[in-house]
Protein backbone atom coordinates (compact mmCIF):
# COMPACT_ATOMS: atom_id res chain seq x y z
CA UNK A 1 0.00 0.00 0.00
CA UNK A 2 0.82 3.62 -0.43
CA UNK A 3 2.08 5.62 2.95
CA UNK A 4 3.33 8.76 4.04
CA UNK A 5 6.12 7.73 5.92
CA UNK A 6 8.07 9.88 8.97
CA UNK A 7 11.91 8.66 9.04
CA UNK A 8 13.46 11.66 10.92
CA UNK A 9 11.41 14.19 12.74
CA UNK A 10 12.76 17.97 12.10
CA UNK A 11 11.27 20.89 11.10
CA UNK A 12 8.47 20.07 8.01
CA UNK A 13 10.78 21.58 5.05
CA UNK A 14 13.18 18.85 6.54
CA UNK A 15 11.49 16.13 8.07
CA UNK A 16 11.95 12.63 6.88
CA UNK A 17 8.73 12.42 5.54
CA UNK A 18 8.33 10.30 2.35
CA UNK A 19 5.69 8.47 0.58
CA UNK A 20 6.21 4.92 -0.38
CA UNK A 21 5.30 1.68 -0.66
CA UNK A 22 4.84 -0.42 2.55
CA UNK A 23 3.29 -3.61 3.30
CA UNK A 24 -0.52 -3.49 3.82
CA UNK A 25 -1.02 -4.28 7.77
CA UNK A 26 -3.02 -7.10 9.40
CA UNK A 27 -4.90 -6.59 12.44
CA UNK A 28 -4.12 -8.11 15.44
CA UNK A 29 -6.13 -9.35 17.93
CA UNK A 30 -9.14 -7.17 19.12
CA UNK A 31 -8.15 -5.14 16.07
CA UNK A 32 -9.80 -3.86 12.64
CA UNK A 33 -8.14 -3.17 9.48
CA UNK A 34 -9.54 0.34 7.63
CA UNK A 35 -9.82 0.94 4.27
CA UNK A 36 -8.51 4.61 4.19
CA UNK A 37 -11.26 7.35 2.94
CA UNK A 38 -9.83 10.02 4.62
CA UNK A 39 -7.45 11.90 7.32
CA UNK A 40 -8.07 15.26 8.48
CA UNK A 41 -4.43 16.82 9.24
CA UNK A 42 -4.32 18.22 12.86
CA UNK A 43 -1.61 20.41 14.45
CA UNK A 44 -0.60 17.63 16.55
CA UNK A 45 1.04 16.02 13.50
CA UNK A 46 2.78 18.92 12.91
CA UNK A 47 4.25 18.85 16.84
CA UNK A 48 5.17 14.84 16.35
CA UNK A 49 6.53 15.21 12.45
CA UNK A 50 8.64 18.01 13.97
CA UNK A 51 9.38 16.55 16.90
CA UNK A 52 8.33 18.79 19.58
CA UNK A 53 6.25 15.48 20.80
CA UNK A 54 9.24 13.64 22.16
CA UNK A 55 9.81 9.80 20.94
CA UNK A 56 7.61 9.02 18.05
CA UNK A 57 7.89 4.78 16.92
CA UNK A 58 10.06 5.43 13.80
CA UNK A 59 9.39 5.00 10.97
CA UNK A 60 5.72 5.84 11.71
CA UNK A 61 2.56 6.74 9.29
CA UNK A 62 1.49 9.62 11.07
CA UNK A 63 -2.15 11.06 11.07
CA UNK A 64 -4.88 10.52 13.69
CA UNK A 65 -8.49 11.89 12.10
CA UNK A 66 -9.15 8.40 10.12
CA UNK A 67 -12.47 7.91 8.26
CA UNK A 68 -12.66 4.35 6.68
CA UNK A 69 -14.34 1.53 6.03
CA UNK A 70 -14.14 -2.20 7.86
CA UNK A 71 -12.43 -4.25 5.75
CA UNK A 72 -10.89 -7.14 7.58
CA UNK A 73 -11.08 -8.02 11.70
CA UNK A 74 -8.90 -9.29 13.89
CA UNK A 75 -9.24 -12.54 16.18
CA UNK A 76 -12.14 -11.18 19.30
CA UNK A 77 -12.96 -7.60 17.52
CA UNK A 78 -16.26 -7.48 18.69
CA UNK A 79 -18.88 -4.23 18.15
CA UNK A 80 -17.99 -3.80 14.27
CA UNK A 81 -18.81 -5.29 11.53
CA UNK A 82 -17.10 -5.24 7.87
CA UNK A 83 -18.49 -2.68 5.35
CA UNK A 84 -19.06 -0.31 8.99
CA UNK A 85 -18.27 3.17 8.44
CA UNK A 86 -16.31 4.48 10.97
CA UNK A 87 -13.45 6.72 12.43
CA UNK A 88 -10.18 6.45 14.77
CA UNK A 89 -9.29 9.51 17.18
CA UNK A 90 -6.35 10.50 18.36
CA UNK A 91 -6.73 8.40 21.99
CA UNK A 92 -5.75 4.90 20.10
CA UNK A 93 -6.20 2.92 23.24
CA UNK A 94 -5.38 2.21 27.16
CA UNK A 95 -4.83 0.18 29.68
CA UNK A 96 -7.62 -0.06 31.09
CA UNK A 97 -6.81 -0.61 34.88
CA UNK A 98 -4.90 2.58 35.89
CA UNK A 99 -6.57 4.53 38.26
CA UNK A 100 -7.75 6.90 36.25
CA UNK A 101 -8.85 4.32 33.72
CA UNK A 102 -11.18 2.97 36.97
CA UNK A 103 -12.34 6.23 37.51
CA UNK A 104 -13.52 7.23 34.12
CA UNK A 105 -10.59 9.71 33.09
CA UNK A 106 -9.14 7.45 30.54
CA UNK A 107 -7.97 10.43 28.46
CA UNK A 108 -5.44 10.59 31.58
CA UNK A 109 -4.22 6.93 31.52
CA UNK A 110 -1.30 6.10 32.25
CA UNK A 111 -0.16 3.83 29.75
CA UNK A 112 -2.18 4.99 26.82
CA UNK A 113 -1.50 4.49 22.67
CA UNK A 114 -1.84 7.34 20.55
CA UNK A 115 -2.97 6.90 16.64
CA UNK A 116 -0.41 8.29 14.69
CA UNK A 117 2.57 8.82 17.26
CA UNK A 118 2.70 5.28 18.96
CA UNK A 119 0.66 3.24 16.42
CA UNK A 120 0.73 3.84 12.42
CA UNK A 121 -1.81 6.12 11.92
CA UNK A 122 -3.68 7.50 8.55
CA UNK A 123 -1.64 9.22 6.46
CA UNK A 124 -2.16 5.86 3.91
CA UNK A 125 -4.55 3.51 2.15
CA UNK A 126 -5.23 0.76 4.77
CA UNK A 127 -4.72 1.62 8.81
CA UNK A 128 -5.54 -1.11 11.73
CA UNK A 129 -7.06 0.34 15.05
CA UNK A 130 -8.60 -1.25 18.55
CA UNK A 131 -12.36 -2.03 17.36
CA UNK A 132 -13.29 -0.63 20.98
CA UNK A 133 -12.02 2.74 20.23
CA UNK A 134 -13.54 3.15 16.88
CA UNK A 135 -16.44 5.85 16.84
CA UNK A 136 -19.29 5.36 14.36
CA UNK A 137 -19.68 8.33 11.80
CA UNK A 138 -22.67 10.20 11.61
CA UNK A 139 -24.59 9.50 7.81
CA UNK A 140 -25.14 13.16 7.57
CA UNK A 141 -21.05 13.52 6.60
CA UNK A 142 -19.33 12.58 3.93
CA UNK A 143 -15.54 11.24 4.41
CA UNK A 144 -13.63 14.43 4.12
CA UNK A 145 -16.42 16.28 5.92
CA UNK A 146 -16.33 14.12 8.93
CA UNK A 147 -13.19 13.69 9.12
CA UNK A 148 -12.20 16.73 10.88
CA UNK A 149 -14.56 15.76 13.46
CA UNK A 150 -12.61 13.53 14.90
CA UNK A 151 -10.00 15.66 16.51
CA UNK A 152 -10.38 18.98 15.95
CA UNK A 153 -14.09 18.98 16.64
CA UNK A 154 -13.54 16.74 19.75
CA UNK A 155 -10.86 18.28 21.62
CA UNK A 156 -12.37 21.86 20.74
CA UNK A 157 -15.91 20.21 21.95
CA UNK A 158 -13.84 19.20 25.29
CA UNK A 159 -12.44 22.31 25.61
CA UNK A 160 -15.52 23.95 25.66
CA UNK A 161 -16.75 21.46 28.13
CA UNK A 162 -14.21 22.63 30.61
CA UNK A 163 -14.70 26.09 29.28
CA UNK A 164 -18.08 26.59 30.83
CA UNK A 165 -18.23 28.82 33.86
CA UNK A 166 -20.72 27.70 36.63
CA UNK A 167 -23.14 29.87 38.17
CA UNK A 168 -24.01 31.88 34.74
CA UNK A 169 -27.54 33.40 34.51
CA UNK A 170 -26.61 33.89 30.97
CA UNK A 171 -25.00 32.21 27.85
CA UNK A 172 -21.45 32.86 28.44
CA UNK A 173 -18.67 35.78 26.61
CA UNK A 174 -16.60 32.77 24.95
CA UNK A 175 -13.22 33.61 23.07
CA UNK A 176 -11.25 31.48 20.81
CA UNK A 177 -8.03 32.50 20.88
CA UNK A 178 -6.57 30.91 17.21
CA UNK A 179 -9.62 30.36 14.33
CA UNK A 180 -8.07 27.35 12.64
CA UNK A 181 -9.69 23.87 12.03
CA UNK A 182 -11.00 23.14 15.36
CA UNK A 183 -12.04 27.00 16.51
CA UNK A 184 -13.92 26.82 13.05
CA UNK A 185 -16.15 23.80 14.39
CA UNK A 186 -16.37 24.10 17.95
CA UNK A 187 -17.72 28.08 17.47
CA UNK A 188 -20.76 26.40 15.75
CA UNK A 189 -21.56 24.32 18.62
CA UNK A 190 -20.84 27.58 21.39
CA UNK A 191 -23.56 29.60 18.93
CA UNK A 192 -25.97 26.56 18.92
CA UNK A 193 -25.74 26.68 23.03
CA UNK A 194 -26.03 30.02 23.00
CA UNK A 195 -22.74 31.43 23.70
CA UNK A 196 -21.65 35.05 22.24
CA UNK A 197 -18.82 34.55 20.77
CA UNK A 198 -15.00 36.57 20.36
CA UNK A 199 -12.25 35.60 17.79
CA UNK A 200 -8.83 35.99 18.12
CA UNK A 201 -6.48 35.14 15.15
CA UNK A 202 -3.12 36.06 13.40
CA UNK A 203 -4.97 35.96 10.12
CA UNK A 204 -7.25 37.88 8.26
CA UNK A 205 -8.74 35.58 6.67
CA UNK A 206 -9.20 33.85 9.43
CA UNK A 207 -11.13 36.71 10.93
CA UNK A 208 -13.46 36.81 8.11
CA UNK A 209 -14.15 33.21 8.20
CA UNK A 210 -14.93 33.57 12.42
CA UNK A 211 -16.97 36.77 11.38
CA UNK A 212 -18.97 34.34 8.88
CA UNK A 213 -19.85 32.15 10.88
CA UNK A 214 -21.36 34.23 13.94
CA UNK A 215 -18.63 35.65 15.63
CA UNK A 216 -19.56 39.01 17.40
CA UNK A 217 -15.97 40.57 16.84
CA UNK A 218 -12.75 39.40 15.40
CA UNK A 219 -9.46 41.02 16.40
CA UNK A 220 -5.60 40.48 16.39
CA UNK A 221 -2.51 41.85 17.10
CA UNK A 222 -2.65 44.37 19.73
CA UNK A 223 -6.50 44.82 19.26
CA UNK A 224 -8.54 43.34 22.30
CA UNK A 225 -12.00 41.69 23.13
CA UNK A 226 -14.15 44.95 23.41
CA UNK A 227 -15.93 43.07 26.28
CA UNK A 228 -14.91 41.09 29.53
CA UNK A 229 -15.10 37.68 28.58
CA UNK A 230 -15.99 34.62 30.51
CA UNK A 231 -13.79 32.23 29.42
CA UNK A 232 -11.47 31.67 26.69
CA UNK A 233 -10.54 28.63 24.78
CA UNK A 234 -6.65 29.44 23.53
CA UNK A 235 -6.05 26.66 20.42
CA UNK A 236 -2.99 28.75 19.07
CA UNK A 237 0.34 26.89 20.31
CA UNK A 238 1.66 30.12 21.93
CA UNK A 239 2.48 30.72 24.94
CA UNK A 240 2.18 34.89 25.04
CA UNK A 241 -1.67 34.55 24.81
CA UNK A 242 -1.78 32.64 27.80
CA UNK A 243 -1.77 35.95 30.17
CA UNK A 244 -3.51 37.88 27.07
CA UNK A 245 -6.59 35.48 27.88
CA UNK A 246 -6.44 36.01 31.06
CA UNK A 247 -6.68 39.83 31.22
CA UNK A 248 -9.37 39.09 28.93
CA UNK A 249 -11.86 37.07 31.68
CA UNK A 250 -13.71 38.97 34.37
CA UNK A 251 -12.85 37.33 38.30
CA UNK A 252 -13.97 33.69 38.44
CA UNK A 253 -13.45 33.43 34.62
CA UNK A 254 -11.75 30.31 33.26
CA UNK A 255 -8.85 29.77 30.43
CA UNK A 256 -8.56 26.89 28.20
CA UNK A 257 -5.33 25.39 26.65
CA UNK A 258 -6.36 23.04 24.55
CA UNK A 259 -3.10 22.11 22.56
CA UNK A 260 -1.10 19.13 23.52
CA UNK A 261 1.80 21.56 22.98
CA UNK A 262 2.61 25.28 23.62
CA UNK A 263 5.62 27.26 23.32
CA UNK A 264 7.21 28.78 26.85
CA UNK A 265 4.79 30.96 28.69
CA UNK A 266 5.68 34.39 29.72
CA UNK A 267 5.55 35.24 33.34
CA UNK A 268 3.21 37.66 34.45
CA UNK A 269 1.98 39.33 37.75
CA UNK A 270 -0.27 37.18 39.78
CA UNK A 271 -2.88 39.77 39.47
CA UNK A 272 -3.80 37.90 36.01
CA UNK A 273 -4.80 34.92 37.95
CA UNK A 274 -5.94 36.52 41.21
CA UNK A 275 -10.04 36.68 41.44
CA UNK A 276 -10.18 32.97 41.64
CA UNK A 277 -9.93 33.25 37.19
CA UNK A 278 -9.10 29.67 36.21
CA UNK A 279 -6.22 28.52 34.23
CA UNK A 280 -6.26 24.60 32.84
CA UNK A 281 -5.23 22.81 29.90
CA UNK A 282 -7.23 19.56 28.02
CA UNK A 283 -5.66 16.24 27.73
CA UNK A 284 -6.95 13.93 24.94
CA UNK A 285 -10.07 12.66 24.84
CA UNK A 286 -12.26 9.80 26.23
CA UNK A 287 -14.83 7.99 24.31
CA UNK A 288 -17.66 9.37 25.76
CA UNK A 289 -16.69 12.76 24.58
CA UNK A 290 -16.62 11.17 21.15
CA UNK A 291 -19.77 9.29 21.27
CA UNK A 292 -21.77 12.37 22.44
CA UNK A 293 -20.23 14.82 20.24
CA UNK A 294 -20.83 13.13 16.92
CA UNK A 295 -24.49 12.68 18.46
CA UNK A 296 -24.56 16.85 18.66
CA UNK A 297 -22.93 17.39 15.78
CA UNK A 298 -25.66 16.75 13.16
CA UNK A 299 -28.35 18.30 15.45
CA UNK A 300 -26.01 21.50 15.18
CA UNK A 301 -25.50 20.94 12.38
CA UNK A 302 -22.55 21.39 12.24
CA UNK A 303 -20.28 22.03 8.95
CA UNK A 304 -16.78 21.74 8.12
CA UNK A 305 -14.94 23.42 5.53
CA UNK A 306 -12.12 21.82 4.13
CA UNK A 307 -9.35 21.74 1.39
CA UNK A 308 -8.51 18.46 -0.12
CA UNK A 309 -5.18 17.35 -0.83
CA UNK A 310 -3.87 13.74 -2.58
CA UNK A 311 -1.77 12.08 -0.16
CA UNK A 312 1.43 12.86 -2.12
CA UNK A 313 0.97 16.12 -1.38
CA UNK A 314 1.17 15.44 2.27
CA UNK A 315 4.27 17.62 2.79
CA UNK A 316 3.01 20.71 1.20
CA UNK A 317 -0.37 20.69 3.27
CA UNK A 318 1.51 20.21 6.29
CA UNK A 319 3.29 23.53 5.40
CA UNK A 320 0.14 25.61 4.27
CA UNK A 321 -0.84 24.01 7.89
CA UNK A 322 1.50 25.23 9.91
CA UNK A 323 1.56 28.54 7.58
CA UNK A 324 -2.00 29.24 8.97
CA UNK A 325 -3.04 29.59 5.07
CA UNK A 326 -5.73 27.03 5.07
CA UNK A 327 -9.61 27.89 5.84
CA UNK A 328 -11.16 25.65 7.38
CA UNK A 329 -9.37 21.97 7.78
CA UNK A 330 -6.96 20.65 5.38
CA UNK A 331 -7.90 16.82 4.24
CA UNK A 332 -5.82 14.17 2.99
CA UNK A 333 -7.09 11.19 0.65
CA UNK A 334 -5.66 8.52 -0.60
Amino acid sequence: MRAVVLTRPAPIADAGLELREVETPVPRPGEVRLKVLANAICRTDLHVIEGELPNPKLPLIVGHQIVGVVDELGEGAQGVAIGDRVGVPWLGGTDGVCPYCRTGHENLCDHPTFTGYQRDGGYAEYATARADFLLRIPPEYSDVHASPLLCAGLIGFRALRLADVQGLERPGRLGLYGFGSSAHIIIQAALHVGHEVYAYTRGESSRQLALSLGAVWAGGGDAVPPVELDSVIIFAPAGPLVPAALAAVRKGGVVVCAGIHMSPIPSFDYDLLWGERVLRSVANLTRGDGHDFLALAPQVPIETEVEVFPLEDARSALMRVKAGDVRGTAVLVP
